[in-house]
């Protein structure tokens, strides 16, 4: 296999890799509370904010990371294409 259509593979499983983490961190958001204000009576509902918030805070490491692979992927064939410029002017 030529090397850019396995380039633009690659870079294409890793923009859906990351769009699938950013989605499913999205779907772990969207019931968390910006502010509640909590007494004793809401222990249950405090106990799911902090259940949302382990289940954020282990996906955020693997976002980050994904986010990170998926720019320098981008980098490479921003590089890869720029040098093609460079190279069809000599």
């Amino acid at each position: 296999m030529p090397f850019v259509p396995m380039m633009w593979s690659v870079w294409g499983a890793l923009v859906l890799i990351l769009a699938a983490i950013w989605i499913y961190r999205s779907r772990l958001e969207r019931d968390e509370e910006d502010q509640i204000f909590l007494d004793d009576s809401f222990s249950h509902e405090q106990a799911e904010q902090a259940s949302i918030l382990a289940k954020v805070a282990k996906v955020q490491p693997v976002f980050k990371g994904a986010m990170i692979v998926t720019a320098v992927a981008t980098l490479c064939v921003v590089v890869y294409y720029v040098f093609d410029v460079v190279n069809q002017f000599k």
